[in-house]
């Protein structure tokens, strides 16, 4: 494995999976028993479990959009800042849908075995997302 199949991989999992919404490639850069925390503070196990994470996301949040601000390698593992926005669709953290746009800050890390991503842990700024959930519903 080299830095540059890391980038590859880290990118086309934000852009095809995540921005694209495209569930087809998470075996291609997933293992099979892919671990992973989410951004929102869920815990999923598999293929299967990911791709409900996914749906999940895109339900609360139309056009959902991940954006690396940095990434930074060293193998077998990649650390990514994010931002992560959309359309507020969906309810979230109890707060009904308000159609305004929502965005939050997130650092991801990944941990390859092979070539292929065997545990994502993402932090998001939920005292951020919730602040401004309220301030939408109310304003």
């Amino acid at each position: 494995m080299n830095p540059n199949h890391i980038r590859a991989v880290v990118e086309s999992f934000y852009a095809d999976i995540w921005n694209r919404h495209d569930k087809a490639k998470i075996p291609e850069l997933l293992r099979a028993d892919f671990t992973f925390r989410g951004s929102l503070g869920q815990m999923k196990t598999g293929h299967g479990g990911f791709a409900s994470y996914v749906d999940f996301v895109h339900q609360a949040v139309l056009e959902f959009r991940c954006d690396i601000l940095d990434l930074v390698i060293e193998e077998p593992k990649a650390f990514a800042r994010m931002r992560f926005s959309g359309v507020h669709r969906g309810e979230l953290f109890g707060f009904q849908p308000t159609g305004k746009p929502i965005e939050w800050a997130g650092a991801a890390l990944f941990t390859f075995s092979g070539n292929q991503v065997a545990e994502l842990w993402v932090l998001g700024d939920l005292h951020g997302l919730s602040q401004l959930l309220g301030q939408n519903a109310h304003g």
